[in-house]
């Protein structure tokens, strides 16, 4: 039986992603929990998502879930009737709001029509295409499976399979790319008119073929300071085309803003189901079995979430509050005062004031209207602010003015 409700004041909302961690080929620059050469594994990886979901319907009976995200690996990949009894299996176990937004990661040129018809029909209602570049050689230098042209052939079958919204996943700061080939890139992606675009800063993360490639000095990259000309040259360029900056990442046309990750940054509770799948509830953040095998495994045991979780953590109050601040600041709207309030039981300006005062001053944050955020230069420097925000409060005596997350 199928379980639909409005999300209300009374009932919270919960946010549920599954992690499919399987690829094709896993890229150079990615630290993300994902596999290639296991598709033997994606019958019972299925069937142990729907063991756990099962799990997780007998003990937060009472929200409702208003966002569904696969992610992976590539969920695009994997049969659309597997997938379908994943979505079934939440139907079956939680209540599910009417306007829920279902989102699928794929890769361009590897989801094919019948498949994105199926997709739809069995309940997903946006999906999001990894194009990373428009550049061929980006792509190879990348690791990417797809080519350029391809990318507007996946996007233009989305379309016609009935996905309400459409994201473009587009990557900046790559060796050899300068402001003029960018520049082309924003083009070739505004020219498909996808309802959304995720713009995102290469990073080199440890462990990775790319750390190596780039500590052997192999590969280059460009420097900070052109990576956030790459970033405000975005800016600029989308909202000429008509695209809102809603969150530090993020540009969407109206009523295209991604409604899970929203959740993210206004710490929403979710719940991570899969290998490797991180969650949030009751203010504790919460991280499976890594391994696909030893998550099948372990999932073995029956429907319980306790099985498949690998570590339970409740944070400290300073990192929880920091957590929170700096979350919202992702948001280019920042947040208002009394909602840090209503959650922590405490004025900001009581545990924060003075460094509150030191970055407006600084021309990183402002503060109008008892609404906090960034500035245009502050969202350069975000990763910066939550470090500050950190120290500053774990020197703090939180407990005499916070009430207890």
């Amino acid at each position: 039986m199928i379980n639909t409700f409005e999300v209300t004041d009374e009932i919270p909302g919960l946010g549920i992603y599954i992690h499919i961690p399987f690829c094709m080929k896993k890229c150079g620059y990615c630290d993300f929990n994902t596999y290639s050469g296991l598709d033997n594994l994606k019958l019972d990886y299925t069937n142990a998502v729907i063991n756990e979901i099962k799990g997780w319907g007998l003990k937060v009976s009472e929200s409702v879930v208003d966002s569904i995200s696969f992610g992976g690996g590539t969920p695009g990949e994997m049969p659309a009737y597997q997938l379908g009894s994943i979505l079934d299996a939440i139907r079956e176990s939680f209540f599910i709001s009417e306007n829920a937004e279902v989102t699928l990661e794929a890769n361009p040129g590897t989801t094919s029509s019948n498949s994105m018809k199926s997709f739809v029909s069995a309940g997903f209602t946006r999906i999001s295409f990894g194009a990373q570049s428009f550049s061929d050689r980006n792509l190879m230098f990348l690791d990417r499976i797809h080519s350029a042209e391809t990318i507007a052939v996946s996007l233009n079958l989305a379309k016609i399979a009935g996905f309400r919204s459409i994201n473009l996943d587009l990557m900046y700061g790559l060796r050899g790319q300068t402001l003029e080939a960018w520049d082309r890139d924003l083009k070739a992606a505004c020219e498909l008119k996808p309802d959304h675009l995720s713009l995102y800063n290469l990073t080199v993360e440890e462990g990775t073929p790319l750390y190596e490639r780039v500590k052997q000095g192999e590969v280059a990259l460009p420097s900070d300071d052109i990576s956030a000309d790459f970033y405000e040259y975005a800016s600029k360029e989308l909202l000429n085309s008509g695209y809102v900056h809603y969150e530090l990442s993020n540009w969407a046309k109206p009523g295209h803003e991604s409604q899970h990750n929203y959740g993210y940054w206004i710490w929403k509770p979710y719940i991570g189901v899969g290998a490797g799948a991180h969650g949030f509830l009751e203010g504790f953040r919460l991280e499976n079995i890594a391994h696909p095998s030893a998550y099948i495994d372990a999932s073995q045991n029956g429907p319980s979430p306790e099985a498949v979780i690998m570590e339970r953590v409740c944070p400290a109050l300073e990192v929880s509050i920091a957590d929170w601040i700096t979350l919202h600041l992702r948001l280019i709207k920042g947040f208002e005062e009394r909602d840090f309030c209503k959650e922590f039981g405490t004025e900001i300006e009581i545990i924060a004031g003075p460094l509150l005062l030191e970055l407006c001053e600084a021309g990183i944050i402002e503060r109008s209207n008892s609404t906090i955020r960034l500035t245009s230069r502050g969202r350069l420097l975000h990763s910066e602010v939550a470090v500050k925000f950190l120290i500053y409060l774990s020197d703090f005596d939180l407990a005499k003015y916070v009430r207890k997350v």
